[in-house]
């Protein structure tokens, strides 16, 4: 019980300090390795698997997150800590919209939160980086690395879809890592 309570309070206070999607997961990596529900590579692995399925990445993760620390309740009630944030913002903001689109200084601080959740995301980009291009002491292990790019061109310049990229990573990797033992 006192492990759902945790559970709930942690994806509340994700939900209520991010703005969703990316921003979150810094968030949620925090969360998970603090409290010993999850190590750094869990998390990496566990957003590997929210980008790879339908919906929202952040639910996808609380999702995963909550089964991983206390199973199908804990998916439930992480799930429901994230979206009790957005329920009770989007019903403020419903009720004072008129107010809220026109105010000046909501224009101003959102214009300061902006930046600051691209540098949350620069963060996430960097840690996913070094646990998953790098081995225990630090040094970038080549293969992955130049996976990675050859993704990133896939993504970028030839606009491969993500779950298209997933699949040929996917079969690499066992090519590499599987069959050849690289």
């Amino acid at each position: 019980m006192m492990l759902w309570l945790e559970l709930f309070w942690s994806f509340v206070k994700i939900g209520f300090t991010s703005f969703g999607g990316l921003s979150m997961i810094p968030l949620i990596s925090g969360e998970m390795i603090s409290h010993g529900w999850m190590t750094a590579s869990e998390v990496s692995d566990i957003v590997a698997i929210a980008e790879m399925t339908p919906g929202p990445l952040g639910l996808n993760c609380a999702t995963f997150a909550g089964m991983r620390a206390a199973g199908l309740p804990g998916a439930f009630i992480a799930n429901m800590g994230a979206l009790s944030p957005t329920f009770t913002l989007c019903f403020v903001a419903a009720v004072f919209f008129e107010h809220f689109r026109k105010n000046r200084r909501l224009g101003q601080i959102m214009t300061g939160v902006r930046p600051a959740c691209v540098g949350m995301v620069a963060g996430v980009v960097i840690d996913l980086v070094l646990v998953n291009y790098a081995d225990m002491a630090g040094k970038i292990h080549v293969p992955s690395a130049i996976l990675g790019v050859i993704d990133l061109v896939l993504l970028l310049k030839f606009k491969v879809s993500i779950p298209k990229v997933l699949l040929f990573s996917a079969v690499v990797g066992i090519i590499l890592y599987g069959v050849m033992g690289i």
